[in-house]
């Protein structure tokens, strides 16, 4: 039986661990390295560390803190914000990441895709995509779910994965930082879609939200949160232990 992963996210401005609500009104958390071994500490099995305003501001992304937090943990570290090149793939996967994570990047030129799949594998190749409801249609938002690029989500989830993704998230806007469960209908018109590794993102807000998650489908591979864990209204290890009582395997 595959175990389902938990994984905290860091989304990082500024040198600083940030969260808001549907992407914007952002607010202080924390330092990234001293968050990041808190969770590699208590049980996460992974981490995803994105500099959010990468994209947005048109810059590599910030090198210094990412190696910092990668020096710090002993888990699985994915990392994006500002990828656009395989030379942004190779500087990342240099400090230490394990995995990468594309988003506008593939959109502006969805050749990258292909290009870091056939260099570095499947595996470590990951399609992050923005989507929010439009008129009834799962949209592609970009830079930092601030532009609509008018793709349907779905059809694009399953070009990026006939590309080489070997692994998506699914940011759901409209749930984002709402604390109202995950978007459920979402995530299963995308696991029916596709069969590469699936992550939840957007919307956890309590213990149950995470059980619903896993046992609404249990082709989602993982469930990624940020504040939740960031203002500790989850412990990671009382999630696991929840999840093990209603027989959802986890590490």
């Amino acid at each position: 039986m595959i175990t389902k992963r938990i994984i905290p996210c860091l989304d990082v401005r500024d040198g600083r661990v940030v969260k808001g609500t549907n992407f914007e009104d952002l607010r202080d958390v924390s330092h990234p390295a001293a968050l990041a071994r808190y969770y590699s500490d208590v049980g996460a099995d992974e981490l995803v560390f994105y500099d959010i305003a990468a994209s947005a501001q048109g810059r590599a992304l910030f090198t210094d803190i990412l190696t910092e937090v990668a020096r710090t943990i002993f888990i699985p570290l994915t990392v994006g914000g500002g990828i656009r090149t395989v030379a942004d793939f190779d500087r990342v996967l240099g400090c230490g990441a394990d995995k990468v994570s594309v988003n506008s990047g593939a959109i502006d030129d969805p050749s990258l895709i292909e290009q870091a799949a056939r260099r570095y594998g499947d595996q470590c190749v990951v399609l992050s995509v923005d989507i929010k409801r439009v008129d009834g249609v799962f949209r592609v938002f970009s830079k930092g779910g601030r532009v609509n690029t008018g793709l349907e989500a779905i059809e694009w989830i399953r070009r990026g994965v006939d590309s080489g993704a070997g692994e998506i998230v699914v940011n759901s806007i409209d749930t984002d930082g709402v604390k109202g469960g995950f978007d459920l209908p979402m995530l299963r018109a995308v696991t029916d879609a596709v069969s590469v590794p699936v992550i939840a993102s957007g919307g956890a807000g309590s213990i149950e939200d995470f059980i619903r998650l896993f046992e609404d489908n249990p082709k989602v591979d993982a469930g990624l949160a940020a504040s939740v864990f960031h203002f500790g209204e989850i412990e990671i290890p009382d999630l696991k232990a929840e999840l093990k009582k209603h027989h959802i395997h986890v590490r």
